[in-house]
């Protein structure tokens, strides 16, 4: 029995003693990942802090890039921001955008209301390459200092197989192609005086798939990679290339009601376009990826931290509801009780 009793102790003590070693390295684990996580709270925290926190003095953007700035889809939300933003800070502006009525007013209101001078284009970049040659003539002889790639067009959520190739060509056109074209005409320029910024205007949603968005999202991801890559290849050049990666914005593109804006309260989440683009503009030169504005940074850090499935199941279950909101609109508007396989068109483009 005694000889039981010891090797039974015996067992236990060398079970103990190996359990004792795997705890020893769990808890080595453990608090390696705890270290880790808080690092990287804590470097976010502080990237958090210096990019849309640290107080900085107000900058000679002229000085820095260059006499002119050129903001496309200029006539309403971010790009009409944004040109009364830069015209502050003393920049001319050229304004670009489909209606000639809507551009003449935006240049009166930004001459009269800073003293700069003013320069309005008319084009559809739904169209395509065929406007690039007349855009870059008015161009020539102008100091592009600053080229803000705003112009974008987004529908209703719809499937990919349901959207006509027309509308698919100028969803390419407007959200890959005029930023693409923009920056090849005013790049050689801005390298050749080894100054100048671009700033091109993504999504925080492009961080993951959108189903039923297909196309823009991923026309948004291009956005983003096309920056960072630009900027990469810029460096040593004094060119500044900026990936812009707002969430919601209380503008037309927005707009649940397609009214304008007139759907979407402003908020701390949601704010106006010349809250946000104020908040944007002290963010260039600092980071060449940014949401440009805190509240949208700290969305972006929790979107991060979701598992894409959910994501998918997620933005699948929204945009389906914004489908039946937008047939039912459409039915309803018709007079008809039928059910609508095509969805009108969430905003116009703002080109």
């Amino acid at each position: 029995m005694a000889a039981a009793v010891d090797s039974f102790n015996l067992i236990f003590n060398q079970i103990s003693r190996s359990f004792h070693i795997y705890q020893e390295g769990l808890a080595l684990l453990g608090a390696y990942l705890v270290v880790k996580r808080t690092i990287a709270l804590v470097s976010a925290a502080e990237e958090g802090f210096r990019v849309h926190l640290f107080p900085r003095r107000r900058r000679n953007l002229v000085q820095e890039y260059g006499q002119w700035a050129v903001v496309t889809g200029s006539t309403d939300g971010i790009g009409k921001a944004y040109a009364l933003e830069l015209a502050s800070y003393g920049l001319n502006i050229i304004l670009i955008s489909r209606s000639t009525e809507k551009l003449g007013k935006v240049a009166k209101e930004i001459e009269s209301s800073h003293g700069v001078q003013t320069l309005i284009i008319k084009a559809d970049f739904g169209l395509g390459q065929e406007i690039y040659p007349s855009i870059a003539d008015k161009l020539v002889g102008k100091e592009v200092g600053i080229l803000v790639n705003n112009v974008g067009a987004m529908d209703y959520p719809q499937l990919f197989q349901e959207v006509p190739m027309e509308r698919l060509w100028q969803l390419i056109n407007i959200n890959i192609g005029a930023a693409t074209l923009m920056s090849h005409l005013v790049l050689p320029k801005m390298v050749e005086r080894r100054r100048g910024a671009i700033i091109n205007i993504s999504a925080s949603a492009s961080i993951y798939p959108n189903p039923q968005l297909a196309v823009y999202a991923a026309c948004k991801t291009y956005l983003d990679y096309f920056s960072r890559a630009l900027q990469y290849e810029c460096r040593n050049k004094g060119i500044f290339v900026q990936s812009l990666m707002p969430s919601y914005v209380a503008t037309k593109m927005t707009s649940i009601d397609g009214g304008g804006g007139g759907g979407k309260k402003m908020s701390l989440l949601m704010p106006s376009a010349t809250e946000y683009v104020r908040h944007a503009v002290s963010t260039l030169g600092v980071t060449a990826r940014t949401t440009g504005y805190w509240p949208h940074a700290i969305q972006m850090w929790i979107f991060q931290k979701i598992p894409e499935k959910y994501w998918l199941w997620g933005q699948s279950t929204l945009n389906t509801a914004l489908r039946r909101q937008a047939s039912a609109r459409k039915r309803h508007k018709s007079g008809s009780r039928k059910p609508s396989s095509v969805n009108p068109p969430f905003v116009s483009p703002t080109s």
